[in-house]
């Protein structure tokens, strides 16, 4: 067939596949309800890209009766207008993602329709603006259920009327109630963009962590240091030289810089697949060793920067302490003070549920690897030992059996995944196999919890698929 030269026809390719491609196409789950009030079968908290991926495999095994919500609004949500500071996306430009492997809804058939093949083929990669325009346009071609301007809070238990376990969430739009959540709150998702705390303990003003929302422009004329040398240390840098800034600093704790990306590596079948399957102390070895490379810096990340006169690499030079001093800020390291205006902190997230508004209720009952897995003093890393210990269909495990069992029905799809998945919740050259699965784990606990109504559908099951001629059946 000849590739669609528009939208319109791309889209009604689309349509085609999503019904060639329907089967099994029979509804199985019945409306619930709780004190009289509708029980959605799944709430996905989280309207970026693996939030729409999850959504979008619930859909395709018939789970229609859900809803994503979103605190940001329409097209900011995730990071890609917001914090990411890079031009471009990290992956490789034909890499799929939230499409789960259907040809007509990836992000390549997308761009073509609109700009041609000869164009996606100059391509270098995929400029984060335009994917977000796709992620939006997904959304609306498979029919997802978004709410923007909703907030999640404290999720607990709850019953619906036929005596099944459901959820019930606080949000900044009235309570929900769900049978499954799914959190696919990014980055932060059990825990909190994380610097050090004598430079949290600094005036505002003075500080910023890249997560944040950062007036570059202000920069302009200034000296800015910057801590950490993964990518999105190296985006702000090259950010503030962008804005003007005077001087900017990148200091890393490392000798030598990480321009090795592990996330390349590790982009095969067995490993995104079965990571999570092999014992813990080999995913524990395994995550260890690429969690501590963090995500090495591209070239062209690093020519951004280095292509100003005015920016200055330092290696082997982490921070120590920072003070406050005439209006700027000093900090301490191994080779002497340094004194800038604006302090950036590139250094990513820390695990801790108890700062998550969604398990206020439960955080003190979720089991990290610390609890469940001791690894061997060569390997020992306090930091990922914060991360939650995952069921394997992604749902939180208790530290104590039998206290929080609800959280059995909370699922999490996010970077707090990656000790006991893999980057199954934190990059797209996981997500084809990654979201499904997630998915998996969702309707295995509805089809599990409605077991007995299944049971009591077949007994009652009397549709005929054929008429006998009588006169012709010999009766003993």
């Amino acid at each position: 067939m000849p590739a669609p030269q528009s939208l319109v026809e791309l889209e009604a390719d689309l349509a085609r596949d999503l019904e060639l491609t329907a089967h099994p196409r029979a509804p199985w789950l019945v409306p619930k309800t709780s004190g009289g009030r509708p029980v959605l079968d799944c709430l996905v908290i989280g309207a970026g890209q693996c939030g729409l991926a999850v959504a979008h495999a619930l859909k395709r095994d018939k789970v229609d009766n859900i809803l994503v919500v979103d605190r940001a609004a329409p097209g900011r949500e995730g990071p890609w207008v917001t914090f990411a500071r890079m031009r471009h996306l990290r992956s490789p430009k034909n890499q799929i993602g939230p499409d789960l492997k259907l040809p007509s809804l990836t992000y390549q058939a997308w761009h073509e329709a609109q700009w041609g093949a000869r164009h996606f083929a100059d391509l270098y990669m995929i400029p984060k603006e335009r994917w977000q325009d796709y992620l939006g346009w997904f959304r609306r071609v498979t029919g997802i259920p978004v709410r923007n301007g909703v907030a999640a809070g404290a999720i607990a238990p709850a019953r619906t009327d036929d005596g099944l376990p459901c959820l019930a969430v606080e949000t900044s739009d009235g309570p929900m109630l769900a049978r499954k959540v799914v959190m696919a709150t990014g980055q932060e998702g059990v825990g909190y963009w994380w610097m050090p705390e004598f430079v949290a303990a600094l005036p505002k003003a003075l500080r910023a962590h890249a997560a944040d929302a950062i007036d570059f422009a202000a920069l302009a004329g200034r000296v800015v240091a910057v801590l950490g040398a993964g990518a999105s240390a190296f985006d702000n840098a090259a950010t503030a030289l962008e804005a003007g800034a005077a001087e900017v600093h990148l200091f890393c704790r490392r000798a030598e810089p990480m321009d090795v990306q592990p996330y390349r590596w590790l982009t095969f079948a067995g490993f995104l697949r079965h990571m999570h399957e092999m014992p813990d102390d080999w995913r524990w070895r395994f995550m260890a060793k690429v969690l501590g490379m963090r995500e090495g810096f591209a070239q062209d990340t690093y020519d951004r920067t280095n292509a100003h006169p005015n920016f200055t690499m330092h290696v082997g030079r982490p921070w120590t302490g920072a003070r406050a001093e005439g209006g700027r800020a000093v900090v301490h390291t191994p080779r002497g003070d340094f004194a800038a205006d604006f302090l950036i902190c590139g250094t990513g997230v820390r695990m801790d549920p108890a700062a998550v508004p969604e398990l206020a209720r439960c955080h003190h009952n979720i089991a990290q690897w610390q609890d469940r897995y001791a690894p061997p003093a060569e390997e020992a890393n306090p930091r990922l030992g914060e991360f939650p210990y995952l069921n394997a269909d992604s749902s939180f495990a208790e530290k104590r059996p039998g206290e929080t069992p609800w959280i059995r029905d909370i699922h999490l799809f996010g970077i707090g995944t990656s000790m006991s998945f893999g980057p199954a919740g934190s990059s797209i050259n996981a997500m084809a196999i990654s979201a499904p699965r997630v998915a998996a784990g969702v309707t295995r606990g509805l089809f599990e919890a409605d077991l007995p109504r299944l049971w009591d559908s077949l007994n009652a099951y009397d549709l005929k698929q054929v008429v006998l001629d009588m006169t012709k059946v010999a009766a003993e």
